[in-house]
């Protein structure tokens, strides 16, 4: 269903955190030597940031027949996602981000709003959001667009963050570890499930507003990386349906 609501208007006053994105994201698969070789260029002109190697951990929310991802690995010209989001270990009183993430014609807008753990799960489960603003009206909105929508899957990942340093809205993310579950799905348990690529191999992502610059086009073309179209929530769904525990319907088995 499309309704593309961007405004910056109700941000949380308080809010710690960057609430708004929009950018180009573009996701590339790298063998262990390719992300060696591309380190050593990116570290001429990048840092990694001060968090370091990061666990990210996630529930992504659909309806029970998976209404979302299944639209969304049609390649549509718009698809949306709601998820939440936790960066380390979690409790109830952890800060996390619930999420919604579009994308339009190739373009991902990100919009997210911080809350306690517990906090989120009541609001996510039909409660009043801690505090009200633009966000949580779409967030509102996104509930009453797909009846029935709940918690589906858990997906983690430890991630490695660089910024330039001539340009910091140009992010460059390394992925690993990349593991999903429909069991369980609490942020508190932790991160263990089946892995989606190999332990040795990194998903990395490109964030940029505008263009790429020249020299990391050219370190990706002598490097022969190429990007792919690559979502964790999508390629997760397509795993289980393989294995016959989904079905095209979207009903779960054992």
């Amino acid at each position: 269903m499309l309704n593309i609501n961007f405004t910056l208007m109700g941000e949380i006053p308080t809010a710690k955190f960057i609430t708004v994105f929009k950018r180009y994201e573009m996701k590339y698969i790298l063998s262990p030597e390719q992300y060696e070789a591309l380190r050593r260029v990116l570290d001429l002109h990048m840092e990694v940031d001060r968090y370091g190697r990061t666990l990210i951990q996630n529930i992504y929310y659909d309806t029970p027949d998976f209404r979302l991802i299944r639209a969304s690995i049609e390649k549509p010209l718009y698809k949306e996602k709601l998820r939440v989001r936790c960066y380390g270990e979690c409790d109830d009183g952890h800060n996390v981000f619930v999420e919604i993430k579009k994308k339009f014609k190739g373009v991902v807008y990100k919009r997210r709003v911080n809350m306690e753990y517990a906090q989120a799960l009541s609001y996510l489960s039909g409660g009043d959001p801690p505090c009200p603003c633009q966000i949580t009206n779409e967030i509102d909105w996104f509930f009453k667009a797909y009846p029935g929508i709940g918690p589906a899957m858990y997906i983690s990942y430890e991630r490695v963050a660089m910024a330039s340093r001539e340009d910091p809205n140009l992010r460059v993310t390394f992925d690993q570890n990349i593991t999903y579950r429909m069991t369980e799905l609490d942020i508190c348990r932790g991160s263990y499930g089946d892995k989606l690529i190999g332990d040795d191999c990194w998903l990395m992502e490109i964030k940029i507003p505008g263009a790429m610059p020249i020299w990391l086009v050219r370190a990706l073309t002598e490097l022969g990386i190429r990007p792919v179209s690559y979502s964790k929530y999508g390629n997760a769904y397509r795993s289980l349906l393989a294995r016959k525990q989904i079905t095209i319907g979207g009903k779960t088995s054992a």
